[in-house]
């Protein structure tokens, strides 16, 4: 997984409620288990027409944020279905970072476990980065996980608590299969002293 450290980049402003799984990555595109290749249908119902042409007015289909790296989204973002596919759709597409007020506790934690950050702010910091957000070209944001702030293109800063055992995940790039290996040598340890003292096991 690769690490979360730092990230300036553009944010796209979605002041949508309740964004669920489903919006964010349609079950027509649930029939991979890879991770890669699902940028494709990322908001698919939002950002496509019937005749599967771009619709313009959806905000990643916009110039300024067609390689958006930050979502700036309404409150309970990622409910619904409990699908790991909402957030690699999310890292395919080249999102690294979601904030809102609130999220769904089962998205929240697949994020953390694929490299993106969910930030959650108060509802009166969200409305100032909906503002950054919506400055098009200029709507770029500095998130720096190690100190926990948001840089506005002012100057104005925010900032965010996050629990330091997921911090401490994201900005050495760690997944379970990561935090297992971590351990490696004790574990070697231990299969080398059980063979030793339980032969027959």
């Amino acid at each position: 997984m690769d690490k979360f450290t730092k990230l300036t980049g553009v944010a796209a402003p979605m002041p949508i409620v309740n964004v669920d799984t489903d919006m964010i990555i349609p079950k027509d595109y649930l029939k991979t288990i890879k991770r890669t290749g699902l940028g494709t249908g990322l908001f698919a119902e939002m950002r496509y027409n019937e005749d599967g042409s771009e619709n313009a007015d959806f905000v990643l289909n916009k110039p300024a944020y067609r390689k958006a790296q930050i979502l700036v989204a309404g409150d309970n973002f990622g409910c619904g279905s409990s699908r790991e596919h909402a957030p690699w759709a999310l890292l395919d597409f080249g999102i690294r970072c979601v904030i809102s007020t609130s999220f769904a506790d089962i998205f929240y934690n697949n994020c953390f476990k694929n490299g993106i950050l969910p930030i959650t702010v108060s509802p009166e910091d969200l409305d100032k980065l909906m503002d950054d957000a919506s400055r098009g070209s200029n709507a770029t944001l500095s998130i720096d996980l190690e100190a926990k702030e948001i840089r506005g293109p002012d100057g104005g800063v925010v900032k965010f608590d996050l629990d330091d055992f997921k911090r401490h995940c994201l900005l050495n790039g760690l997944d379970d299969i990561g935090l297992t290996m971590e351990k490696a040598g004790a574990i070697a340890s231990f299969e080398k002293r059980n063979a030793e003292q339980r032969p027959w096991a």
